[in-house]
């Protein structure tokens, strides 16, 4: 939705990036509670392009230093003569540098910036310099949602702070009493915010038990009706009418929006008379490792339901939700947790936090994982968002939006290509035809000569009460080939027989994988992940800093009664990377992320029944093609 700023309940989340070189006399001292610099239109308009950035913005601290992290971004817009540019961050450390007498990272709470042309930041201080009392001391303060209510009669308008409180205290547990909403409010976009004293949604119990995660709210206005929108995994994602002042929602009018164990961030946007749902999926924060993506889904109402690409619904334990932000290859890795923002020039703007699989940690703290903030193109392609012409996350220097009024625009959408099937190569590809496996498919762990078999055209082969997560897990079997020379396409149709809704058998699975060895690989599955069924590609590399993780993955499209998977390998600069495509129809494909791997000289590609005894996976084929490209 592009927000209206003087809207009853704006919700202006608008960001921008930035790029090295600001003045230091433009860097703002600290404040706890600063005020408003207010710049007129006339002192900012230029009659020329729109400066360009590069990924990630660059945040301005009072010393100099840049911020090394600004996840769960939101931002807003001034109102009225004011140009600026507002940008909130979740409660993070905000450098390596700045420690606590015990060594420990100073955390900020909700840092703040401001810019003029959505390139160069400064910071300008925290919401706040404690938490509120109500609030407990485990975790923080998480995932800001500003919005604007105008004032009435000549009135000065309030600005809401909405946020996530991860722990609230009781008389029963002092920390760990469970997550809540809250919200504070000022007359400046910068603060001194006044906390309401209490929760907006209180802590509540899940849908089995324990307490449900009321996490990163996104606050909308419909019709006339305030919507708060939080949740995560677990509990999922739903939705409540807020009071008339904006401090206290309705309990009654609770509705869920997208099904547990799949998303958190939800925000919600208007464009050509639908609402889009767009929220994010699997870990944030595993360094390297992290498959953080975004998805879509758009409904007619606020309130849903929203669908997919495929018809799918967000509520469905097949759960749907098109790729919209996934990892390309490039440096960022785990790029999600988005809002929007629409520039002077009518453009869209997607702004999220990600992962430099580079330099994925603070200095000095070997699993804390910084999340710096970008910001890309948002195109819409037949009623559907993509990024940037469907290329994905910039690492160069890119034309920037247009900040203020009387600039150029300089961003010209372009088509990204995607990858497709080329010419089939017979020799490694096969429709298990006969009763016996091709002899070029070799076991790694042979399994039971009884929980296999070849016939009518399909192999189907009893999922193991085994995995391949060493030195955890037993380690399951593998069926494979050598991998061809050369870029490939590697594809399977697949029907694992576990419950459509997944219960009770977690993470059984059947697919692909493109094998370096026990500790080194790439596979994609259809997948039982507790109520729900999802297609997940993951990752296991060996030789990470100790405590780190050692997997990671993302998803991808729904799964169907059988589901066609893709793997396609394609070396970059001397590296591979590897993309997954899913289809519930064989035809039309979603192309997932991207996982770049180092898997030897000799790799090998083939399939994995794993994950859970009890159940088959059924494969009607394995093909292994060319690639070629393609820009339909």
């Amino acid at each position: 939705m592009r927000r209206a700023l003087t809207a009853l309940i704006a919700v202006a989340t608008l960001a921008g990036v930035a790029t090295p070189g600001l003045p230091a006399a433009a860097v703002a001292a600290p404040a706890s509670h600063p005020t408003t610099s207010v710049t007129t239109t006339s002192d900012l308009s230029r009659r020329g392009s729109a400066p360009t950035h590069q990924n990630p913005m660059a945040l301005r601290l009072p010393d100099g230093e840049t911020a090394a992290s600004c996840a769960d971004p939101t931002a807003i817009h001034g109102v009225g003569r004011d140009r600026n540019w507002y940008l909130y961050c979740t409660t993070d450390a905000l450098s390596a540098t700045e420690t606590n007498p015990d060594g420990t990272l100073v955390q900020h709470t909700v840092p703040t910036y401001r810019s003029t042309d959505l390139t160069h930041w400064t910071y300008v201080g925290d919401a706040f310099d404690a938490k509120p009392a109500w609030v407990g001391d485990a975790n923080g303060i998480w995932a800001p949602d500003v919005v604007y209510r105008a004032g009435t009669h000549g009135r000065t308008g309030t600005w809401y702070l909405y946020y996530a409180a991860s722990d609230t205290p009781s008389a029963t547990a002092p920390t760990g009493g469970g997550s809540a909403v809250g919200v504070a409010t000022s007359s400046s976009p910068t603060g001194p915010w006044t906390d309401s004293g209490g929760p907006v949604v209180a802590p509540r119990s899940g849908p089995t038990g324990g307490d449900r995660w009321e996490f990163d709210p996104e606050v909308i206005t419909d019709r006339g009706t305030t919507y708060l929108y939080f949740g995560s995994y677990f509990g999922g994602v739903v939705v409540r009418t807020l009071s008339a002042d904006g401090l206290r929602s309705d309990p009654a009018s609770e509705r869920q929006i997208a099904i547990d164990n799949r998303y958190e961030g939800a925000y919600l946007m208007r464009h050509g008379g639908w609402w889009y749902f767009m929220g994010s999926a699997t870990n944030c924060c595993a360094g390297s490792l992290t498959g953080y993506g975004v998805f879509v889904a758009r409904s007619r109402s606020p309130l849903g339901p929203f669908v997919d690409r495929d018809g799918v619904a967000i509520t469905s334990t097949r759960v749907g939700g098109s790729p919209l932000l996934a990892q390309n290859g490039n440096r960022w890795v785990g790029t999600g947790h988005n809002t929007v923002v629409t520039d002077y020039a009518g453009q869209d703007w997607i702004i999220y936090h990600a992962v430099d699989r580079n330099d994925p940690y603070y200095a000095g703290q070997a699993t804390y994982t910084k999340r710096p903030v970008l910001i890309d193109p948002l195109d819409w392609r037949g009623g559907w968002p993509v990024v940037r012409g469907g290329a994905g996350p910039s690492d160069t220097k890119q034309a920037g939006p247009v900040a203020q009024p009387g600039q150029r625009p300089s961003y010209r959408p372009a088509r990204a290509p995607v990858d497709v099937p080329g010419r089939l190569i017979r020799s490694a590809s096969t429709g298990f035809d006969g009763s016996a496996l091709p002899a070029r498919l070799t076991w790694t762990r042979e399994p039971d000569a009884s929980t296999y078999s070849v016939g009518d055209g399909a192999f189907r082969w009893q999922t193991q009460d085994a995995d391949l997560h060493p030195p955890q897990t037993p380690l399951a079997s593998v069926l494979t080939e050598p991998a061809p020379r050369g870029d490939w396409v590697l594809q399977t149709t697949v029907a694992v027989d576990t419950p459509a809704n997944g219960d009770g058998v977690n993470y059984v699975q059947g697919g692909l994988i493109v094998y370096g060895d026990d500790g080194n690989y790439v596979r994609l599955v259809s997948n039982s992940i507790f109520n729900t069924r999802q297609t997940e590609f993951g990752k296991q590399v060996s030789g990470q800093p100790a405590g780190a993780p050692t997997y990671g993955n993302m998803v991808v499209g729904p799964v169907g009664d059988t589901t066609t998977l893709r793997i396609v390998h394609r070396t970059v600069r001397g590296e591979g990377h590897y993309t997954a495509y899913t289809s519930v129809d064989g035809r039309h494909f979603v192309r997932g992320g991207t996982w770049t791997a180092d898997l030897g000289a000799s790799p090998r590609v083939g399939l994995i029944s794993l994950g859970g005894s009890g159940f088959t996976s059924t494969f009607e084929d394995l093909r292994v093609s060319t690639v070629r490209s393609s820009h339909r």
